[in-house]
């Protein structure tokens, strides 16, 4: 049977990022984050509440104001804010395409025993309409409906690991940002970055990234 092997650890287990990871979906997260502000403006919350410029931790601060006054407001505030980034994803994901051989290397993992496991931040929706058999490749998808904290906090990837049934120091988590590096060494994992995304080398290496690739696919090449 086939191997992995990083840093002389046989990999058992390998968990993708998937925008800029495993498909091209463009989305454009600037005028994401226009949108989501704007909105959140609109409910009276002043920018400087706001402690990062991660889209979905914006929500989710807005939401814990306006719940202290409105828990009804606070509700419908967020339903809005969802609705109007899963169309910005959705939208993204119909103009988005998947990697040459993304569909080759899950078959190549499996057929080497490995598990494969996908996190994102995405939607469901997204990831189907670009990928819409995913599950015929990839034993675990975990969306951010499906967890509480997405990652970079660990639980995001804790969650999929306990799906695999699988642990962390023998898993690879694989990503174009180095969110996804710090969200592998938030779980204990080893981590690899991609250079199909908008970040480089320097980047990676800086957030501690075991494993530099050019694209998730050069795995291939690896696997022996």
């Amino acid at each position: 049977m086939a191997a992995l092997k990083i840093n002389g650890i046989f990999i058992k287990t390998v968990v993708f990022d998937f925008d800029g990871t495993l498909a091209k979906l463009n989305i454009d997260f600037k005028q994401m984050r226009d949108a989501v502000l704007k909105l959140i403006s609109s409910y009276g919350i002043a920018r400087n509440y706001l402690q990062t410029d991660f889209v979905l931790e914006m929500i989710n601060t807005s939401k814990e104001i306006l719940s202290k006054s409105s828990p009804q407001k606070a509700e419908i505030f967020t339903n809005k804010a969802i609705k109007m980034i899963e169309a910005m994803e959705i939208e993204a994901a119909i103009n988005g395409e998947l990697f040459p051989q993304t569909k080759e290397l899950f078959t190549c993992l499996k057929l080497s025993g490995i598990s494969t496991g996908v996190i994102t931040r995405n939607c469901d929706k997204a990831i189907k309409t670009v990928f819409p058999d995913i599950l015929s490749y990839c034993e675990v998808v975990v969306c951010r409906d499906m967890v509480k904290n997405v990652k970079p906090n660990p639980e995001h990837l804790n969650k999929a690991l306990q799906m695999l049934n699988t642990s962390a120091n023998t898993t690879l988590m694989i990503g174009d940002h180095p969110l996804d590096i710090q969200t592998g060494r938030n779980a204990g994992t080893y981590t690899a970055g991609v250079l199909t995304g908008h970040f480089r080398k320097s980047d990676f290496l800086n957030a501690g990234a075991d494993l530099l690739l050019y694209k998730a696919s050069d795995l291939l090449n690896m696997i022996n």
